[in-house]
């Protein structure tokens, strides 16, 4: 059980305090309620880029690393579908100078052509490297373009395209900020070595005459159901032939998202799964092979992926995925096999636990999800799912009109 309290400030930002004195040290961690779902089509990759901006400086702060280092913190940032998320973590004695940076790049960055070049040019080497430049790079972009085609989940976070992000310009780039970077949109979480009411005057001094937003979140548009087979092969110079299958599930307060992600662990969590046991080890079809679920807000997606072994067709891989598929849809997996994956799942929470920083970003990520005591009820929604919860929602994902298929194939000369 995580403690906390949580408040408001005027201007809208949500505040939690989690205090835990047996750590020296303090996490600061704040999260802003957007996404690359909340981008327009045609300007992708603003809230990836908006990460790297966030950095270059804000309007009384040239320089956001050094201060954190003096003070002998660490700090970092993450953006995905959802939210954008950035964290310090630091002795609790030097807590102020986190939230003096984090407090004035909220109040406003420090706008320029030349930050935002700076800023673009990293982005743009990031797409070329990750994207175009690797084997099976640009996977998502072919994936989520072929699983959505109304929800803005159809581009991944980084953008759809590199001209999205070379052609922004300032005017756009502030307009974004002004949208979706305002207390009203964000909550912050203070937790570990800081009490209860050191953190509601912290939080108040730092954060409370920063002005509130007018953000306005266009309604994402609900992605109707899949009535058929989807699929896209791809020749491109990889180093094997690859299969990527991607169906739709359940969104992330769904109780069958919670059978979905134990049925990915039987899938593929370890060398007692079933993919490493009969189609790596005993069949060796698949030089890799995985299943993982997107875990996104809205409905995501179901993943399996495998890199074929020399020698092995793709239609002998793709048949023996659909045979190990039939079986959870067919047979009940064993009580024993559902107790291991019950008390895996429930000791990484436990572990999870343990870190003051992983617990600041969980508290502020159920508290955008909707509320942060939900923390609370992770561990015991899993025990609740069932073998049968298992076998029907394998039956209900697991359907070739609900699959997103992509096909590398390797180029022959």
């Amino acid at each position: 059980m995580i403690e906390f309290v949580k408040f408001q400030l005027e201007n809208g930002l949500r505040v939690i305090i989690h205090e835990d004195t047996s750590t020296p040290m303090v996490a600061v961690n704040l999260v802003y309620d957007v996404g690359s779902k909340n981008e327009e089509p045609t300007n992708t990759g603003f809230a990836h880029l908006f990460e790297h901006l966030m950095f270059g400086g804000s309007i009384n702060i040239p320089d956001f690393d050094d201060p954190i280092q003096t003070a002998g913190g660490e700090n970092n940032a993450f953006t995905n579908t959802d939210l954008t998320n950035f964290y310090e973590i630091l002795p609790a004695e030097n807590i102020e100078t986190a939230l003096w940076l984090e407090s004035d790049r909220m109040l406003q960055l420090k706008f320029s052509k030349k930050s935002l070049q700076t800023q673009k040019k990293v982005v743009i080497e990031e797409f070329k490297e990750t994207c175009l430049n690797e084997p099976y790079g640009d996977m998502w972009h072919h994936l989520s373009r072929l699983a959505y085609k109304i929800h803005p989940y159809q581009w991944p976070t980084i953008g759809k395209e590199m001209s999205h992000i070379s052609e922004a310009d300032l005017d756009q780039v502030k307009a974004f900020f002004y949208n979706y970077y305002r207390p009203d949109n964000a909550v912050l979480v203070l937790a570990g070595n800081v009490t209860i009411e050191k953190g509601k005057h912290l939080a108040e001094k730092w954060f409370g005459e920063i002005p509130a937003g007018n953000y306005q979140k266009q309604a994402i548009l609900h992605e109707p159901v899949q009535e058929e087979f989807r699929q896209v092969v791809l020749e491109q110079d990889v180093p094997h032939d690859a299969i990527y299958q991607a169906f739709h599930m359940a969104g992330r307060l769904s109780d069958e998202y919670y059978a979905c992600d134990l049925l990915s662990d039987v899938l593929s969590n370890g060398r007692s799964s079933r993919f490493y046991q009969r189609l790596y080890k005993e069949q060796q079809l698949f030089s890799t092979i995985d299943a993982f679920i997107s875990g996104t807000t809205d409905p995501g997606l179901f993943i399996i992926e495998g890199k074929t072994m020399p020698g092995v067709t793709l239609d002998q891989a793709k048949a023996a995925i659909e045979a190990e598929l039939e079986i959870l849809k067919t047979e009940l997996i064993s009580e024993s096999e559902l107790t291991k994956l019950k008390n895996s799942v429930e000791s990484s929470l436990v572990f999870s636990e343990v870190s003051v920083l992983n617990k600041a970003i969980s508290l502020a990520y159920f508290e955008v999800l909707g509320d942060a005591a939900w923390i609370n009820d992770e561990a015991e929604r899993y025990q609740k799912v069932t073998a049968e919860d298992i076998r029907k929602v394998a039956q209900k994902v697991f359907r070739r009109e609900n699959c997103n298929e992509l096909i590398y194939k390797v180029i022959q000369n």
